[in-house]
């Protein structure tokens, strides 16, 4: 009897233990896994990192239970049902040439007035870097020249300034001051307009609407997005590569041909760049082009995959690159996965991730997942990606 006992107490032991350890795994996964999902209609809802949790059915747009092999509920999630596009992937480098929506402070600076005193008009005005002003007595304001022609000629009278500010609009009143050098000043610097160079991440050939770099193009100064008001995205050739190292970011250079457009930019945002081709870079961009279903962030996994990029002059090559992480759960628009460069002809070129290469697609067991989009400096065969469902949304 006490055997018997001794048995089913060891037993019970053994099962609270098992539970505990089946319990504390799906904790784990909860943490790793996101709220929201995006699924195609009709199919299982799986985890490619996680093969052990699923969904075996699920109507669309409801929230459903994912589960650690079909029986420990981990996680409650809200599925959405869409189709995944298929799209061209790129690879390609582009210029883009881009005109603000208004100009964007990118410092201020105290002046010498016609008394020798050092004022700076713009920081009384409650002005800071990063503003963008959008209108001036009520006027457009696009360029650097247009707003000191207009500081310059107001005789000194005071100048209703409206700024952009994070989204929200106000008001403020800039009194300009008479330098020591006779001319009416704001004391601030501006930007209206700024040219570089990224990757062409994919094109829908049916729309032409492309996605390129995978984040914001965000003013060098400030670190503001910049406020789209039109823009060219323009043929590239490559014609130098400085290699990264540690601690030192390599870089593409190239130079845009000139008399050339591939089409017009149409949004900036925490994804990419976004735009329209024309019929003629669309046949361009997509001879010797393949098209891919687009991954949702489920399907992908860490392991092997390439990315398509430009190291010389205009034609993009495969090269081999490891999914070393995988975030689920982010929300930051640009870094959802950690990538590594492993194959040795790009690393001979490049030394890993170089800027200019931001927006080169990447492919998993063929399909388009996502896009390169940052190097760690501290190690640039390593860096970020983003997904390519949030490029596309």
């Amino acid at each position: 009897m006490q055997l018997k006992r001794k048995i089913r107490k060891t037993a019970a032991v053994i099962l609270s233990a098992a539970l505990a350890g089946l319990f504390g795994t799906a904790h784990y996964y909860s943490d790793r896994l996101p709220e929201y999902l995006t699924a195609e209609a009709g199919s299982k809802l799986k985890i490619a990192e996680y093969p052990e949790i699923s969904c075996e059915a699920y109507p669309a747009s409801q929230q459903m239970t994912l589960s650690l092999f079909g029986a420990i509920p981990v996680k409650n999630v809200f599925v959405k049902e869409a189709e995944a596009p298929v799209l061209t992937a790129c690879g390609a480098p582009f210029g883009i040439k881009l005109l603000m929506e208004g100009v964007m402070v990118t410092g201020l600076g105290d002046f010498r007035d016609s008394s020798g005193n050092s004022v700076c008009p713009a920081k009384e005005a409650g002005i800071r870097e990063g503003d963008v002003i959008c209108l001036v007595n009520g006027m457009e304001v696009n360029s650097n020249n247009r707003l000191q022609e207009i500081i310059a000629g107001s005789g000194g009278n005071s100048l209703s300034i409206t700024v952009n500010r994070d989204g929200s609009r106000f008001c403020a009143e800039l009194k300009p001051v008479m330098a020591d050098s006779g001319t009416f000043c704001g004391g601030m610097w501006v930007r209206d307009s700024i040219a570089g160079i990224g990757t062409m991440t994919f094109i829908n050939k049916e729309t032409g609407e492309f996605a390129g770099l995978g984040h914001p193009i965000c003013d060098s100064d400030t670190g503001e997005l910049v406020p789209l008001q039109s823009g060219e995205a323009v043929p590239v050739e490559i014609t130098e590569t400085v290699k990264g190292e540690m601690g030192v970011p390599g870089e593409l250079r190239g130079q845009f041909v000139r008399g050339e457009m591939y089409g017009i930019l149409e949004e900036n945002n925490g994804s990419g760049i976004f735009g329209k081709l024309d019929d003629k870079a669309i046949g361009e961009l997509c001879s010797g082009s393949h098209d891919y279903k687009m991954a949702f962030r489920q399907d992908i996994t860490t392991g092997e995959a390439e990315i398509l990029t430009t190291v010389s002059g205009s034609k993009p090559e495969s090269y081999s690159v490891e999914i070393e992480e995988i975030d689920y759960k982010s929300t930051d628009s640009s870094k959802n996965m950690v990538i590594r460069i492993t194959d040795p002809e790009l690393l001979a070129a490049t030394g890993g991730i170089v800027q200019g290469m931001s927006g080169s697609p990447i492919i998993q067991n063929g399909k388009l997942v996502g896009a390169v989009t940052h190097v760690f400096v501290a190690d640039p065969t390593r860096g970020y990606a983003v997904f390519a469902e949030l490029m596309a949304a």
